[in-house]
């Protein structure tokens, strides 16, 4: 989500064309430093090393019922590890070590999968399917499902407090991260927009759509950043560019469903028209990169895979196969 408790919302102002320009932002998006920069085979790595130690993660214990539902969609075939992968980038930025981001990386993807879990329930967005596979609750019922959702968010605290090699992160950074993520999660993030998603109401489509979708993003840079070092004013600029990135990656899914007929009321093409959620999206695009502009001190190897992000969520130029 792109708002949260402790931001101002991103606004998107301006004057908006008559007859708005995809290949706008297409330049735009692409005049960074980024283009050289092999994000496929950075993604893809870390794809694996993730997903070996979230299998570990996450054994079958006693009763088998339960950790079999959370296996099922933590561990699920397709899923892009993007939170995991936008916190190791951004631990990276600033030298941090890849094994000091590795449990809050797969903690991140505990509490996502939880969070998708959830929504798919029948009392929440009812979607029988999830990346072309059916849904935790329509394998293993509603109730199941519930709980393989309830267990993974703390467990993603557990595996934090855990597993962080205490020689390379502080105690009191732990700390930070816990909160970074609970704050998320809770009635300030991803609840909050699902209330609204749920209620209507006098809300405005941009609240619902940036507490579900910006949030993440925002949650996992600045956890990357708090694993190496960064300053409080960087973390800011994490922050904004996070929540961005997170926001653009729908902006543009509602676009592609639009430009298949999949209509949908509750998305920013559904509500605007697919030209008006381009320039947003152009917009999204523009502001996630202006706040990578503090970091190019770092060096452009360092910088490169969160610009890269920024690329991919706009353009979906490759395929990732996992």
């Amino acid at each position: 989500m792109l708002l949260s408790a402790s931001a101002t919302p991103l606004r998107f102002g301006g004057h908006v064309p008559e007859k708005p320009c995809r290949m706008r932002m297409k330049q735009a998006i692409r005049s960074s430093s980024s283009n050289n920069f092999d994000l496929r085979t950075y993604w893809t790595t870390l794809i694996t090393e993730i997903n070996q130690k979230l299998d570990e993660a996450i054994p079958v214990k006693y009763p088998a019922g339960i950790y079999e539902a959370m296996r099922y969609s933590v561990l699920a075939k397709g899923a892009k590890r993007a939170p995991p992968v936008m916190c190791v980038a951004a631990c990276e930025l600033f030298g941090g070590d890849r094994l000091a981001a590795f449990p809050t990386a797969c903690a991140l993807e505990m509490v996502h999968a939880a969070s998708l879990i959830h929504d798919d329930l029948p009392c929440m967005d009812d979607d029988p399917v999830r990346r072309g596979k059916p849904s935790n609750h329509t394998v293993f019922g509603a109730d199941m499902a519930i709980l393989a959702g309830d267990a993974l968010f703390p467990l993603g605290f557990q595996h934090i407090v855990s597993l962080t090699p205490p020689h390379l992160v502080p105690r009191s950074t732990i700390l930070r991260l816990i909160s970074e993520i609970a704050r998320t999660v809770g009635s300030t993030g991803m609840a909050a927009g699902q209330y609204v998603d749920l209620e209507g109401g006098p809300f405005p489509i941009s609240f619902a759509q940036e507490k579900k979708f910006g949030a993440m993003g925002e949650c996992s840079a600045v956890c990357g950043g708090l694993l190496g070092g960064a300053t409080d004013d960087e973390l800011q600029s994490l922050r904004l560019y996070g929540r961005a990135v997170g926001m653009l990656y729908q902006v543009v899914d509602d676009i592609r469903d639009d430009d298949k007929k999949k209509k949908k009321k509750k998305s920013y093409a559904g509500v605007f028209g697919s030209e008006r959620a381009m320039e947003m999206a152009d917009e999204l695009s523009v502001k996630a990169k202006k706040e990578l502009q503090v970091f190019d001190k770092y060096g452009d190897a360092s910088v490169a895979p969160l610009y890269s992000f920024v690329d991919y969520a706009a353009h979906r130029d490759f395929l990732l196969h996992v």
